[in-house]
């Protein structure tokens, strides 16, 4: 009996073992940008770990959500090695990429779906509670939109058109980083070249993290 005791206590104490999230140090990376990828520009990376393991690597600092859940900007490592080339040491290049959302106490890691939102583009991105605005490009990539998203919401609270992109090619910084003021909550854009627009945002009640069925995770 008192062999089963000990046995039960062990797996109990085995399964109550806590999870942490933690930050590795930082890292300057270069990010080739441009449609040529020619131009070169610095980027900081850091691991984002549970308990010591490097589970993703992120850019830029947080954003708190909640007590418990926060919000930071993936960054990728692509390999450029084309067909047929010697692959014994991959050509890696450094991209950000979307949004990862972290749960610090089961320590689970969701990677947001953010509609029309690019990498390059959509750099400007602005928090607020758990809302996120940028700008977004359409499917044909030569249309900006303003975008309002909040998490756990299959489709964004604001889609409006800004325009068309510019001699059919997008420009660097397009749309300056969006504005929010609260009471009532608000948002402002600042197409480049354009005049500001502004939308209320009202209060969606929604639960965290969000349906699985609209996003990936990680574990």
């Amino acid at each position: 009996m008192s062999a089963l005791a000990v046995t039960l206590v062990a797996t109990t104490s085995h399964a109550a073992k806590p999870k942490v999230v933690s930050f590795g140090r930082w890292l300057t990376v270069k990010w080739m940008v441009g449609s040529e990828e020619t131009t070169p520009r610095e980027m900081k990376v850091r691991s984002l770990m549970v308990n010591g393991d490097p589970k993703e690597f992120i850019t830029g600092e947080p954003h708190t959500v909640t007590d418990k859940i926060f919000v930071v900007r993936r960054a990728i490592r692509l390999n450029d090695t084309l067909p047929g080339e010697e692959e014994t040491k991959p050509q890696w290049k450094w991209h950000p990429a979307g949004w990862l959302m972290v749960d610090k106490a089961s320590a689970r890691i969701t990677k947001l779906s953010l509609p029309d939102f690019d990498s390059y583009y959509s750099s400007q991105a602005s928090w607020y509670r758990d809302y996120i605005a940028y700008c977004g490009v359409g499917d044909g990539g030569d249309r900006l939109y303003a975008m309002v998203v909040q998490i756990g919401r299959r489709k964004p609270i604001v889609r409006k058109l800004l325009g068309g992109i510019k001699n059919g090619e997008l420009p660097e910084s397009e749309c300056e980083l969006p504005v929010w003021q609260k009471e009532p909550a608000r948002v402002t854009f600042q197409p480049k070249g354009g005049e500001k627009i502004s939308f209320a945002v009202r209060s969606h009640a929604t639960e965290l993290p969000p349906d699985d069925s609209a996003d990936e995770s990680t574990q």
